[in-house]
């Protein structure tokens, strides 16, 4: 029997989103990408491709009919909201056809009809003018998790790419904030989470987790700060009393050279810019952005909604296609 196609959200609209599904698309063969369908109105994602003078066949459709379409034409699952979507122009009126677009992704997936959700950069700030009430993705896809499947599942933002993957413990938060949230419970939570689904999806048996400090230097024995000698070691021998096989901490500034890099499987770090400075000096068009910890694959590309770019013809969809090549193989 084959394998149920991955669904793709149709991300901001004014961005270039709609640009990227329709690029990967024409790329799928190229490329050898797993059928997968957009959700969104299937009318904006033809105009899209007009004016991007893409010559594609888009065809409305279900999900359960995506993967027969898929040869011949790229299908759009229609999310039943109008899509205005003026390129470089994000309008707060869009927002809800944003949000339908996840909510129905993740929905295709707990029917099993999808078999992974890849989501399209958003706009959060846009959002929030619409009601909004999420930090971001992650958060908003924990919701639904526990909405379509019940449970507590703590969501865990991860950046992957061939040659580095790394977890920002804190994420969306001032950094003002990440010390005051950084706790041994939330550095166990995270790490077993990452543990869990590295054995289980990436196929990595005893994953090898490496843990930044949080000050210079991993706070130089307490000089330079206590919260790795009180918060983060405690942490890193809780989990390896659990079976984890974790290290660190380790100054932050060393842990992201090639022969550092060897040593380790994921580097989890205290802050975000900590974490994801690194994979986008190494891997900017390829890293993908994957949410452990979910009862189902979500993956999304490792970079925004590009409002100056969208509509002219120009936008990179290398992260776009990485994000769908990870959720096929990791679902």
């Amino acid at each position: 029997m084959s394998l149920a196609p991955i669904a793709v959200t149709q991300g901001d609209p004014s961005g270039i989103g709609p640009e990227l599904a329709l690029r990967a698309y024409v790329e799928r063969h190229s490329r050898n990408l797993p059928p997968f369908f957009v959700l969104s109105e299937p009318a904006f994602i033809a105009r899209v491709a007009a004016t991007l003078a893409l010559e594609i066949e888009i065809e409305s459709t279900t999900a359960a009919h995506a993967c027969a379409l898929f040869s011949r034409a790229l299908p759009v699952v229609d999310i039943g909201t109008h899509v205005a979507g003026v390129p470089g122009s994000p309008d707060p009126a869009d927002a809800q056809s944003t949000l339908n677009s996840i909510e129905r992704a993740v929905a295709c997936v707990a029917r099993g009809e999808a078999r992974a959700v890849v989501t399209n950069p958003i706009a959060k700030s846009i959002l929030y003018k619409a009601g909004f009430k999420h930090p971001g993705h992650t958060e908003f896809l924990a919701e639904l998790a526990h909405r379509h499947y019940g449970g507590d599942d703590r969501a865990v933002m991860m950046l992957w790419s061939e040659e580095l993957a790394v977890v920002p413990i804190t994420i969306h938060i001032p950094l003002s904030d990440a010390p005051k949230r950084l706790t041994r419970e939330l550095i166990v939570a995270t790490g077993e989470i990452v543990a869990r689904d590295f054995e289980t999806r990436f196929r990595i048996a005893n994953p090898r987790l490496a843990f930044a400090g949080l000050n210079p230097h991993a706070g130089e024995d307490g000089a330079l700060g206590a919260e790795e000698i009180e918060i983060i070691a405690p942490a890193i021998a809780e989990l390896r009393a659990r079976g984890i096989d974790a290290t660190g901490p380790h100054p932050a500034d060393t842990m992201f050279h090639a022969a550092a890099r060897a040593k380790y499987d994921v580097a989890l770090c205290p802050t975000h810019d900590q974490a994801l400075i690194p994979i986008k000096t190494l891997a900017f068009e390829r890293g993908v952005n994957v949410t452990l910890g979910l009862p189902f694959v979500r993956t999304s590309p490792d970079h925004g909604t590009a409002f100056d770019i969208a509509g002219k013809g120009i936008a990179d969809p290398t992260s776009l296609i990485e994000a769908i090549k990870l959720a096929g193989r990791i679902s």
